[in-house]
């Protein structure tokens, strides 16, 4: 398997560190608010590339952590607490916030189909693990305090920003963040933060240097190394981690460790809306919830997903969700042609190993989904007619087994009709034959309201379940 690894700028030859164990660790979201679909764009890529990867053989640790403390609005370290942000706002504890995002946050996931991670983990679980982090690091020299935190000194970490290659030399003060006058560094960023003096907070501890809570970057480099080792096989994020977020936990733990954080890097880009980035300023941050009051299900949504690569800007439009429906319908109907082989049929179980193969060559190449989609349709352009070898069968059920397995969309969920509407399908047929097409319509409205939809062909009368 070929994965563009960030850290190297180059595609490379996936290979676990330890036999088929492959430890791999996503950024999580921020449970202050509702994600919108830039958000979710991000989690249905990544469990693509585990769906690919335990296709392949291995055996995957899937880590992924909640933000539900110390993610302040600025890359600054300065600002408020996202979570406390958001209990401000709607007059609740940042707990019961937390726990209402974490909630829909994992309701979306279902609704998208994305597999459970192996441990979905959650920073105020973890404050011991970040204590000792910081601790480590405070022993190793990495560490001064100020008065609002303790704080990592970049300048003495070996190759700090190599990921996304800044230029520390030459960066003004201030650039990317803003300058504290007492940081040593612009790049300094925050391990602890104290809740200040005059202040209570609702998610505050103890700690050696003082009451407060963990810095953002602190709970993923703690949390990925508890369950998964000091080297991580994949670290996967949104490109807009890796110039700060990612660079931070690489200088944390690898300083720490005095080994390589993550031996891959993997960075999904962003779904701009209507050919704008997502902005609260700008109210196009689309939910899932609009959408399906707008008649669309989460799977048209996964599916739009999967047209674009991770790597690539995607946009997102009514028109292009529906163009995305329509094709999801398209498959589903072509999924329904297992339960319906005909005698003298074109498509023979040679095309479905073929484009078997295809399909998984492309998503070995670093996910190419967009390419195995196009394998996919033309496969599906061949069967329009419902003209699939009965002898194909065990091999279609296979094949159909196989998409869900890599592309999640659910083909297969749904079984074969009843035996009342085959009866209703065979009545039709009779009817259309004596000429009383008034019945045969009415039949076929019938069906219709039962979301089952016929095709007649030159072979027979095909049937598909409208999704």
């Amino acid at each position: 398997m070929q994965l563009y690894n960030s850290l190297t700028r180059k595609l490379e030859r996936f290979v676990p560190q330890a036999g088929n164990e492959v430890g791999l660790y996503t950024c999580g979201p921020t449970v202050y608010d509702y994600q919108h679909i830039g958000n979710y764009s991000a989690y249905v890529r990544w469990d693509t590339l585990v769906r690919v990867l335990r296709e392949d053989g291995f055996a995957v640790n899937w880590v992924m952590n909640i933000t539900d403390v110390g993610h302040l609005t600025s890359d600054a370290d300065e600002g408020e607490d996202k979570l406390e942000k958001g209990a401000t706002r709607e007059g609740k504890t940042a707990w019961d916030v937390a726990e209402f995002y974490m909630a829909d946050f994992l309701h979306g996931l279902r609704l998208l189909n994305v597999l459970e991670p192996s441990k979905i983990v959650r920073a105020t679980d973890h404050i011991a693990e970040q204590i000792e982090l910081v601790k480590k690091l405070e022993e190793k020299g990495y560490t001064y305090v100020i008065n609002d935190g303790v704080y990592f000194d970049t300048t003495k970490s070996k190759n700090y920003g190599e990921l996304a290659q800044l230029d520390l030399k030459n960066q003004q003060a201030g650039v990317r963040v803003a300058l504290n006058p007492q940081k040593r560094n612009a790049s300094d960023f925050a391990l602890w933060k104290f809740t200040p003096k005059d202040k209570k907070r609702d998610m505050e501890w103890d700690s050696p240097w003082g009451k407060g809570f963990p810095g953002w970057h602190l709970e993923c480099s703690a949390m990925s190394m508890k369950y998964i080792g000091e080297t991580l096989d994949i670290h996967t994020g949104g490109i807009d981690h890796l110039p700060v977020h990612h660079v931070n936990e690489i200088a944390q733990s690898e300083g720490a460790t005095g080994k390589q954080f993550s031996r891959f890097w993997l960075h999904n880009n962003h779904i701009m809306v209507d050919g704008k980035k997502i902005s609260k300023s700008l109210g196009n941050g689309v939910l899932l919830h609009q959408l399906a009051k707008k008649g669309f299900d989460a799977l048209d949504v996964r599916m739009l997903f999967l047209q674009s690569h991770y790597r690539t800007k995607a946009n997102f439009t009514i028109g292009g969700l529906e163009a995305a429906r329509q094709r999801r319908q398209s498959l589903q109907a072509f999924a329904d042609l297992r339960f319906q082989t005909i005698d003298g049929g074109l498509i023979d179980k040679a095309a479905f190993i073929e484009t078997k193969r295809i399909i998984f060559e492309e998503l070995q190449e670093d996910l190419h989904t967009p390419e195995a989609l196009a394998a996919l349709s033309d496969l599906v352009g061949g069967a329009e007619n419902g003209l699939i070898e009965p002898g194909a069968k065990e091999v279609f059920e296979h094949f159909i087994n196989f998409l869900d397995r890599v592309l999640g969309l659910g083909l297969g969920d749904s079984g074969d009709i009843t035996k009342e509407q085959k009866t209703l399908i065979a009545e039709r047929d009779t009817a259309r034959q004596r000429k009383d097409f008034a019945r045969a319509d009415e039949i076929r409205s019938q069906l219709l309201s039962q979301k089952i939809e016929l095709r007649d062909t030159p072979l027979a009368t095909v049937w598909s379940r409208i999704i």
